[in-house]
């Protein structure tokens, strides 16, 4: 009876030991992963807009505007307003407005992506990030 004890316990994969040492580590990581995003982030200087893969244009987070989108017809699609160094999608005439629904974008890197007017607003920063010795 012994003997078939102990094979119960080899069968066993994850205990509470492993499962308390995944909880750690996901919490370590959250927090590593918050603290990046809220401390170490580049703000952005400038939002670009792409309409099906080529670039509509530049223009500055730091004044307040309203950019009408329009594809490679000339009609309308979208509008996109500037305001307070943020950039937010404001109107689309996509069926599910999921553009619309993303929260406004200021950091380099940041998009907002309307898949199908194929419109994509990307935040780059004033200047270009610089390199260090270590990266070249």
């Amino acid at each position: 009876m012994k003997g078939l004890n102990k094979d119960k316990e080899k069968d066993k994969r994850f205990g509470i030991k492993d499962l308390k040492f995944f909880a750690l580590l996901a919490l370590v990581l959250g927090l590593l992963f918050l603290v990046r995003s809220v401390f170490f982030h580049t703000p952005g200087g400038k939002v670009t807009i792409e309409v099906d893969g080529k670039t509509m244009g530049t223009w500055s987070l730091h004044k307040n505007l309203e950019i009408p989108i329009r594809n490679k017809d000339g009609v309308l699609t979208n509008r996109l307003q500037i305001k307070d160094g943020k950039a937010k999608m404001i109107e689309a005439d996509c069926p599910d407005h999921l553009c619309m629904n993303q929260n406004a974008i200021s950091k380099d890197g940041e998009t907002i992506v309307c898949l199908p007017n194929k419109v994509v607003v990307t935040v780059i920063a004033d200047k270009e990030k610089e390199l260090d010795a270590v990266t070249g």
